[in-house]
């Protein structure tokens, strides 16, 4: 099933390990659009790692960079756009996001974002909320930023094809 682009954007939020990145890949090729990960895109304009600019800078020079990489999609189309995991935290962000196409939020519960988590070691966020207590309150400060979104999928024992075709079937009865 291929959805032609009508320039519209899908724009995937969700915590870290609810597969965004994974189905935003195949959902692009799905939907004949191009895929442009967030986190790479404020990886490629700082020239550092996101964990080095966590080191250097902290979180907040991160989450501005975050999102001028939000504004910057408001000229493109035609996109599966996988945010980071606190892209949507700021108020601003969803306003931002909401803005450049459909919001689809990915959902897992704790245990199967642990399980897809173990040993990762490539997100800043893991090295000082690395307990499940720690990360179950992180879970939840952002449930309602998550909340906002055209429609919210558990992707906890669906496969990645089962979820895109999902996604691919609301985006094209949302065009």
């Amino acid at each position: 099933m291929s959805v032609p682009s009508d320039g519209r954007n899908v724009v995937l939020t969700g915590f870290m390990g609810t597969g965004k990145s994974t189905v935003g890949k195949l959902l692009a090729r799905r939907l004949g659009y191009r895929f442009s990960d967030l986190d790479a895109l404020i990886v490629e304009r700082a020239g550092i790692s996101i964990n080095e600019i966590f080191e250097r800078y902290g979180e907040q020079r991160f989450r501005e960079l975050e999102t001028e990489a939000i504004r910057s999609l408001g000229g493109v189309s035609g996109r599966v756009v996988a945010t980071g995991g606190g892209a949507v935290i700021a108020p601003r962000n969803r306003v931002l996001l909401r803005e450049a196409g459909l919001v689809v939020n990915l959902t897992a519960s704790l245990e199967v974002i642990l399980c897809r988590l173990n040993g990762d070691q490539e997100r800043p966020l893991l090295k000082s909320n690395n307990t499940p207590e720690a990360l179950a309150a992180l879970m939840a400060a952002r449930e309602n930023a998550y909340a906002d979104a055209d429609l919210r999928i558990d992707t906890a024992g669906k496969s990645v094809e089962d979820v895109v075709t999902e996604i691919a079937t609301f985006v094209r009865e949302h065009q």
